[in-house]
């Protein structure tokens, strides 16, 4: 693995990551918990090659901690997220079934309010006495009566709102930062105190089992970081050189989390995963390399993300070519504490502890992705077999012999694409309608009384963009 970038920077970032005699010593008299902490860190558009755990990072990625993260856990390269976008993955990772059971296809339907009936993550840990807190962006409801606080998170440190938030304005009032329901203003930059209220989290109840739910919206845009950081960079893109220091400094905040949770005794019994919430979008400079497309599509760069699970005490750290989903982590860490999965609303993931721990061999699975007619994008991948449609394009792929997406083999293997195209129609006959407009794939009839599209030529031309971006050559 190329290692330039982290050799710039190592001797100041990981000097977190060692520990004093005297830390090991507490860490050796801290009670055991037979229950494990969970963590899960969500980065927010992060690129697939804008980390050093990819092979074919770019000279300038600079990200040290999450390398070091990434040598003690396992690597999973074949990883993906439920959605193309930010809210309708982080409504699946909340539930561990797919956004579609709930009517919710696109970001702003996701965004508008996960429904209250659902059961989250924290809901389901709290009877087995974990406490938990939930910090940085929700997206899951842009107002309180959506709050995480109301959703089973004892404590909550974040912002509500939309998928962006200003790193330094932090003071407005109509996009607060919440301590529990109570918006609090902050002066300082918004990343720092996502990482800062980690660490203090894990000081509160290194004691007990917790689940730490640490969602950083960096590297979403705005693109704001410190000009010191900034300042380290040196490409030909000065906002290139922002995106890197914005993934630096959220580095370093995950730096700080993990030597906490070390010098406190209870890393190797915590079950840590690691991703980004999408693809990087091209059109704010991220590298998904070797990947196809980026943020809002379906080809690989869009959906497949850097996936890491780390638990000391159980898993060895390597490399898994295993296929993987966000929707795999609710079951996963509900297996690790020893709890029984729904049955009134079965799970869509899948506990992937016996493909962790060596006991099972990975078999072909079935993964499905769609954002409804008005967007236009939908995939299906069987096995190596990936279909995916762009509104009326559908393209094939045989992701074993071409991850890049490059080789379209619809027109010679027309049996495959019906194959795939009747694996799509018969998941997609289990989901309800959108719940705001449109039907449920781009060519199909919206349901009667559906709600128009309120600006069909807006989405025409945003779809153009992102065809436009996507043919695009990789950085």
């Amino acid at each position: 693995m190329k290692n330039s970038g982290f050799m710039k920077f190592a001797g100041v970032e990981l000097a977190a990551w060692a520990l004093t005699a005297s830390q090991v010593s507490a860490a050796a008299e801290a009670p055991p918990v037979s229950k494990p902490n969970i963590v899960i860190i969500v980065a927010d558009d992060l690129g697939y090659a804008d980390v050093l755990f990819n092979p074919e990072h770019p000279k300038e990625v600079t990200t040290p901690n999450l390398d070091q993260l990434a040598k003690e856990s396992v690597i999973f390269r074949q990883g993906y997220v439920s959605g193309n976008v930010c809210s309708p993955t982080r409504a699946g990772l909340m539930t561990g079934r797919y956004q579609q059971r709930l009517g919710l296809y696109t970001g702003g339907e996701a965004g508008s309010g996960l429904p209250m009936t659902e059961m989250l993550f924290p809901q389901f840990l709290k009877p087995a006495g974990y406490i938990s807190i939930q910090i940085g962006k929700w997206h899951l409801g842009p107002t309180p009566k959506w709050s995480p606080a109301l959703r089973g998170f004892d404590e909550v440190f974040g912002f509500l709102g939309r998928g962006a938030h200003d790193y330094y304005k932090l003071d407005d009032p109509n996009d607060p930062i919440y301590r529990g329901t109570t918006p609090v203003k902050l002066d300082g930059y918004l990343t720092d105190f996502w990482g800062d209220e980690a660490v203090a989290f894990i000081e509160r109840h290194k004691a007990e089992p917790f689940f730490l739910y640490l969602a950083f919206n960096a590297v979403h845009a705005p693109l704001q970081a410190p000009a010191d950081e900034i300042a380290k960079f040196n490409t030909s893109s000065k906002n290139r050189n922002t995106l890197l220091a914005m993934g630096k400094c959220m580095d370093d905040a995950i730096g700080n989390v993990v030597a906490k949770l070390k010098r406190e005794g209870v890393w190797e019994n915590t079950l840590l995963f690691f991703i980004s919430d999408n693809g990087g979008p091209l059109a704010q400079t991220a590298n998904n390399t070797p990947l196809r497309g980026g943020k809002h599509q379906d080809y690989e760069g869009g959906i497949r993300v850097p996936f890491l699970v780390c638990w000391p005490a159980k898993l060895k750290p390597g490399e898994s070519q295993a296929v993987v989903s966000s929707l795999d982590i609710l079951p996963t860490a509900l297996a690790a504490a020893g709890i029984s999965p729904p049955t009134n609303k079965p799970l869509d993931g899948i506990n992937i502890l016996p493909i962790l721990l060596g006991k099972e061999v990975p078999e072909p699975r079935n993964l499905f992705w769609c954002s409804g007619s008005n967007e236009g994008w939908w995939a299906v991948r069987s096995g190596d077999w990936k279909l995916v449609g762009d509104r009326a394009r559908v393209s094939l792929f045989d992701l074993s012999e071409d991850i890049s997406e490059k080789n379209d083999l619809a027109k010679q293997m027309p049996e495959k694409v019906a194959e795939l195209t009747n694996l799509h129609d018969a998941w997609l006959a289990e989901m309800p309608d959108p719940i705001k407009s449109g039907a449920k794939r781009y060519g199909m009839e919206p349901p009667p009384g559906s709600a128009p599209k309120k600006d069909k030529k807006a989405s025409k031309k945003k779809a153009a963009r992102q065809r436009a971006a996507e043919e695009s050559p990789a950085l």
